[in-house]
């Protein structure tokens, strides 16, 4: 196995949160991993990226050109990084900040979510990111479910872990999602 993703979205959107919440459900999972966050010059609304690879086998670079899959959370990403994706690739679009008829190739695999919309059902906004890893995860299957929300209490500091609960419970909604629009 052996799996390149980027997530692209804007400061406070916590791209850096769900990549290194991915790439530690993949360690322990024990897969090889490499995660490598990006950050734009702002700290709130600038461009924020990372890429996590997991593999089977040793991975000989973190560098991700053309990704498998991308995780798509501002139209500024779709345009940086859609044209970037594989052929047969996948494309998850967080439908609340970007609209999915913009996507011109046809030969992806695309899914759009609104995430803000669902994590505002759970009484958090801020829950977004959540429910797109978890969507991600349910569609991909790079790492299990159950792995992603028990690798939550190792990347949140212990003073956060009171919000162990929401974040799972988000993850939750967006596999959900998933499996209630996408036939598997």
């Amino acid at each position: 196995m052996y799996h390149e993703i980027i997530m692209s979205g804007v400061g406070g959107q916590g791209i850096m949160v769900i990549g290194s919440l991915l790439a530690q459900a993949a360690f322990l999972e024990n897969l090889n991993v490499t995660y490598t966050p990006i950050y734009g010059v702002e700290k709130r609304g600038g461009h924020a990226d990372c890429t996590v690879v997991i593999s089977s086998e040793e991975i000989g670079s973190p560098i991700v050109d053309s990704p498998q899959s991308c995780i798509i959370m501002s139209r500024p990403s779709l345009v940086k990084y859609g044209p970037r994706v594989k052929p047969g690739g996948f494309l998850l679009l967080n439908s609340s900040f970007v609209d999915p008829q913009e996507v011109t190739r046809k030969d992806l695999d695309i899914l759009s979510i609104p995430a803000l919309e669902i994590a505002q059902t759970l009484g958090n906004d801020r829950l977004s990111n959540m429910v797109i890893i978890g969507a991600f995860v349910e569609k991909i299957r790079v790492v299990s479910l159950d792995t992603l929300a028990a690798a939550l209490s190792q990347i949140f500091e212990e003073h956060y872990h009171r919000l162990l609960p929401a974040n799972a419970a988000a993850i939750s909604k967006g596999a959900e999602y998933v499996r209630n629009s996408v036939p598997q």
